[in-house]
């Protein structure tokens, strides 16, 4: 492997949910690594004006709970830039309305279940059918996000979680199903990351909860988990398919309650 295994010159990468936060992040940093990138966002006039900041960059619009506008997604990328090497599905439904009231299973109301599914599930689903034949030509492959909640229990998000889960054994099953075709397939689970659709759904105080269960010194940023996609899509991790990625500063590495534990060996506490 050379040094140049990380660059992505002359790829194209599909960035789903690419006009803020983790997408943006990961935008950016594909091109400064070669890519020409299509930011794909159901806010098409930042994903509009994202792409007007990048060389090559292309933006459009998208609505993961529409069949159509996904294959369209698709399609248009192939016949606006002739190939389609990455896809980067980072989308999800993050609405604040909807975080507010994802909470456990007794309260779920089966609305909120159906459309988190559809976003977050049905929607990747099919622009991974979408985007395979292309895949398949470039010898591609598909990153997914995840989340560290996939891989653990909690009070809130039962929906959010549980749809991601189902994304991580659809990224399995891709990788089984076209790994000798070529295409490798991966998934990256960042943990609380400092977006602003994070900084609006979760008070301060909670934030302070993950945040003592981080194992780094500071939540991770946007950037953070822009480096994990990037290098997943490059060819320095080209013996990598079917695997999760954690990057969660390590908060789901270790033992429940570690923060109390190392406040009472620093002495914190009688």
């Amino acid at each position: 492997m050379t040094g140049d295994a990380i660059r992505m010159d002359g790829k194209v990468a599909i960035i789903t949910g690419g006009a803020g936060g983790i997408g943006a992040a990961t935008a950016r940093l594909m091109t400064a690594r070669g890519a020409r990138v299509v930011i794909a966002d159901i806010a098409a006039d930042r994903a509009a004006s994202l792409a007007a900041e990048l060389p090559g960059a292309v933006a459009i619009a998208l609505d993961l709970e529409q069949e159509a506008s996904i294959e369209a997604l698709i399609a248009q990328t192939v016949a606006q830039l002739g190939r389609l090497d990455v896809l980067h599905n980072n989308a999800a439904l993050l609405e604040l309305e909807v975080a507010r009231h994802d909470g456990d299973i007794e309260h779920m109301t089966t609305a909120l279940w159906d459309r988190t599914y559809a976003v977050n599930v049905r929607g990747t689903m099919i622009a991974c059918r979408a985007a395979l034949p292309h895949m398949v030509q470039t010898r591609g492959c598909i990153v997914n996000t995840v989340s560290n909640l996939a891989l653990q229990g909690h009070v809130i998000q039962s929906a959010y979680s549980s749809s991601k889960a189902a994304v991580i054994q659809m990224t399995r099953a891709i990788a089984a199903s076209h790994g000798h075709l070529g295409v490798r397939c991966n998934a990256v689970a960042p943990g609380m990351t400092m977006t602003p659709a994070l900084r609006a759904a979760f008070p301060p105080a909670l934030r302070k909860v993950v945040e003592d269960e981080t194992l780094r010194d500071q939540l991770g940023d946007p950037e953070d988990i822009a480096e994990a996609v990037a290098f997943l899509a490059s060819d320095a991790a080209r013996n990598m398919t079917g695997q999760v990625l954690v990057c969660d500063g390590g908060a789901a590495s270790h033992v429940p309650g570690i923060s109390g534990f190392r406040s009472f060996f620093s002495g914190d506490q009688a």
